[in-house]
């Protein structure tokens, strides 16, 4: 792996850590539940996108199977999350 490359995915996670900070923020203390669930929506595809990084740095098909399955389980949420606010009940 290059130099270059080495310091741009550094640089890349130190961000993407920097952004979950803000985005745990937002669930702390948004103002509704909606703005909650938006913001686990961007922790879940910003989690994601670590897990990419992550897989070009050590060079393992693993993290992108991870990041496949956090995708999947992150929208199976978010629907789920969405049809509960939206009628109350998650189940029917």
């Amino acid at each position: 792996m290059s130099p270059f490359l080495a310091l741009a995915i550094d640089a890349t996670l130190v961000l993407y850590v920097l952004a979950m900070a803000i985005g745990l923020l937002r669930v702390a203390r948004g103002p509704s539940a909606q703005d909650r669930v938006l913001a686990l929506d961007f922790l879940y595809i910003v989690g994601m996108l670590v897990m990419l990084v992550l897989a070009v740095r050590y060079d393992s098909r693993m993290y992108f199977e991870g990041a496949l399955l956090m995708v999947l389980f992150g929208f199976v949420g978010s629907v789920a999350l969405a049809k509960f606010l939206l009628r109350g009940e998650a189940i029917e």
